[in-house]
Parts: C-alpha cells; sequence; structure tokens
C-alpha cells in the first residue's frame, strides 16, 4: 500500500478551510473525493501539515495519503488536478516512507501575512491582504515581532476556547518587513513548530496596533507574559494569511 506526499497550492477565498466539515467545500474533502477514482473507489484519508482556516491560502501546504494500489506520481498529479476546481493545485507527487505522515513529522511551518498598506486598495490585491488605511510604523511592528522569538507560552495569542492541550510554542523566526518590489505592502512571516488555532492572526492585529501608535512595541513582551487574550489585538481577517511551506528532515525535504 504506498503512501504519497504531495504538495498543495490553494485560494482559501470561498472555502470552509483545509479539514473537512458536514457542511461547505474543505480542501481535504476536494482531495480525498479526487482521489477515490485513483483508489478503486474506495475512500482516501488525506492528513495536512497544517489545518488552516476558512479563507486561509497556502502555497505550499504538505499532505499525505496511502493507495490500495501502485500510481505513477505524474499520473496522481494530473488525474487530482482534472477533478480539482481551478482555485485548488496539487503541484507535486512522490512515494514516501511507509511511516510518513504529513502533520506528526513536520519540523516546522513557515506562515506569511500580507498588508496592504495605503488609502486605496487595490482590487487584484483584495483576496489576499488586509488593506489597512493610515501610516505604519514598520520598525516598531519589526521590534515587537522579535521578541516573540524563542520558546514562550503564547496563550494570548490562542483563540477563545482553543483546545490545545498546551499553549507553549517555539517560534525560530518572527519578521515584519516593507515589500521591496511594492513599498504599500507591508509582510510578516513567522516560523514555527507548530501554532494555535488563530495564533499568527492575533499576532498580527496586535502588531498592527502597534504600528498605527496605540501601543509601543515593548507592549509585545507585555501582551505576551499576560497569557491573557484580551490583552492582544483583534484577529486579522484570513484573507492576508499564507501557509508558504512546510519544514522536514532531508530524507523527506524533497517536493516540499
Amino acid at each position: 500500500m504506498p503512501v504519497f506526499k504531495i504538495t498543495i497550492a490553494y485560494d482559501g477565498t470561498d472555502f470552509v478551510g483545509w479539514q473537512r466539515q458536514a457542511d461547505g467545500a474543505s480542501i481535504q474533502g476536494l482531495i480525498e473525493d479526487a482521489l477515490r477514482p485513483l483508489n478503486g473507489d474506495r475512500d482516501v484519508t488525506v492528513v495536512g501539515a497544517g489545518r488552516t482556516d476558512a479563507g486561509v491560502h497556502a502555497l505550499a501546504q504538505v499532505a499525505s495519503f496511502s493507495l490500495e494500489r501502485a500510481v505513477a506520481s505524474d499520473v496522481l498529479v494530473r488525474a487530482v488536478n482534472a477533478r480539482l476546481p481551478p482555485a485548488v493545485r496539487v503541484l507535486s507527487a512522490a512515494e514516501a516512507p511507509a511511516t510518513f505522515h504529513a502533520r506528526f513529522d513536520a519540523l516546522a511551518k513557515t506562515y506569511r501575512y500580507r498588508i496592504w498598506n495605503a488609502r486605496v486598495a487595490n482590487p487584484f490585491e483584495r483576496r489576499y491582504v488586509w488593506h489597512v488605511i493610515g501610516p505604519l510604523d514598520v520598525d516598531a511592528m519589526a521590534a515587537a515581532a522579535r521578541m516573540l522569538e524563542g520558546r514562550h507560552d503564547f496563550a494570548a495569542f490562542q483563540a477563545t476556547g482553543g483546545d490545545a492541550q498546551t499553549t507553549e510554542r517555539a517560534i525560530s523566526a518572527s519578521v515584519v518587513s516593507r515589500s521591496s518590489v511594492e513599498r504599500r505592502l507591508v509582510l510578516y512571516e513567522v516560523t514555527a513548530g507548530g501554532f494555535l488555532r488563530h495564533m499568527v492572526r492575533a499576532i498580527v492585529g496586535t502588531l498592527v496596533e502597534i504600528g498605527r501608535g496605540q501601543r509601543n512595541a515593548q507592549a509585545m513582551a507585555d501582551v505576551l507574559a499576560s497569557r491573557d487574550r484580551a490583552r492582544a489585538g483583534r484577529t486579522a481577517p484570513p484573507a492576508g494569511l499564507f501557509l508558504v511551506g512546510v519544514a522536514y528532515r532531508d530524507s523527506l525535504a524533497a517536493d516540499s
């Protein structure tokens, strides 16, 4: 029974998120349905590295699954994409070790949040940014973002009602910058071994308050230490968030 590792890109705007749900189209559900004919019309369970929420996008989500019979990787990519809507695409596929699990074997995930910082929104960016009017102090945001690097308790940035067994996470990189190509675009990129529900979006909401001068950069450390969600900023809209990469050990790095 071969195990496959696939890399997927999707525009999450019109979907209920990665995870299959009772109502609405999910990325997981679409891929599972597209794989079924390749598996002798038997159900296929697809596991994603990250459970992106409704409206969140991916440039390189990774997923794993097993099939009842062997299928060439290039055939799998063509066949699945032929059954998927244009907003979802399998970019690559490869056989993986029998024990491979896209979620549990992931060493780190990187997310990028995009903020369009200008008086007028670009209509061609509207599905992929948070439009923030008024100047942002990107240097203050960058200083605040760096305070999150390292291992901390991120309870202040967890969605209310989150059920994680522990709210401690280790962030290896937390960087705010203004795009060198499009100066109206402010980017936040963060890499960690794992994230709490809505964690990145809550961080971004807090960073924007700092950028607007509503708080100083040091406030980020105070929010973090409080472990109180009410002390952090609003949850940023999902449209600006992208899963941009998942890291695995070298033997599993191909096609990710």
